[in-house]
């Protein structure tokens, strides 16, 4: 199979559900920055060398946003919904229990943290940025959905983002005190 079949050199792509569309539709904005978010993740797990039990974490998040991916790369109206596999609660707690485990081992927050530290630290707030910026993504496309299966896979789509980002906060303290980087705090 090729890589390249030219078919998007005008500017236009096909969403999972086959629909042709402009690059710059609002779906693709929000399944691209979804990759964007994946592809950092990636980084980051390739920089935590011997935190093999975080990296597992980081790529069972990964295979979720995969997930996410594929509805919003699904138009709500497709009959591919049925085959798509929804996002389900236990993936929010599983994001809920790592932030609460990693942040065990954390001194008390003093005020707001310059994003910054151990390379592994500077890759989970980059991916944490873009994890917002993927979130206020999905914001429009589920105010434009009817009612369904679709808009409640916005929903929790949104949920787990949320979640994520707080996970990718947490996570960069953690990286920086497990690498002997202190909290670098705001000064005015």
């Amino acid at each position: 199979m090729k890589i390249y079949t030219g078919t998007g050199d005008k500017g236009i792509t096909s969403l999972f559900s086959g629909e042709r569309v402009p690059k710059d539709n609002t779906r693709v904005d929000a399944y691209g920055d979804i990759d964007e978010l994946n592809s950092v993740l990636g980084a980051l797990a390739a920089n935590l060398s011997d935190e093999e039990a975080l990296i597992e974490e980081l790529q069972q998040i990964q295979s979720t946003l995969l997930q996410l991916s594929a509805w919003l790369a699904t138009r709500p109206d497709s009959a591919l919904l049925e085959s798509l596999e929804e996002i389900a609660d236990e993936q929010i707690t599983l994001l809920e229990d790592a932030i609460d485990r990693l942040q065990k081992g954390l001194p008390a927050l003093k005020g707001f943290i310059l994003p910054t530290g151990h390379i592994t630290a500077s890759w989970a707030h980059v991916a944490r940025t873009v994890c917002r910026r993927s979130e206020r993504k999905v914001v429009p496309l589920l105010n434009n959905v009817p009612e369904g299966k679709a808009v409640a896979q916005y929903r929790k789509s949104l949920v787990y983002l949320n979640r994520l980002s707080d996970y990718l906060f947490v996570l960069a303290r953690h990286c920086n005190h497990i690498n002997g980087f202190s909290d670098k705090l705001w000064k005015k």
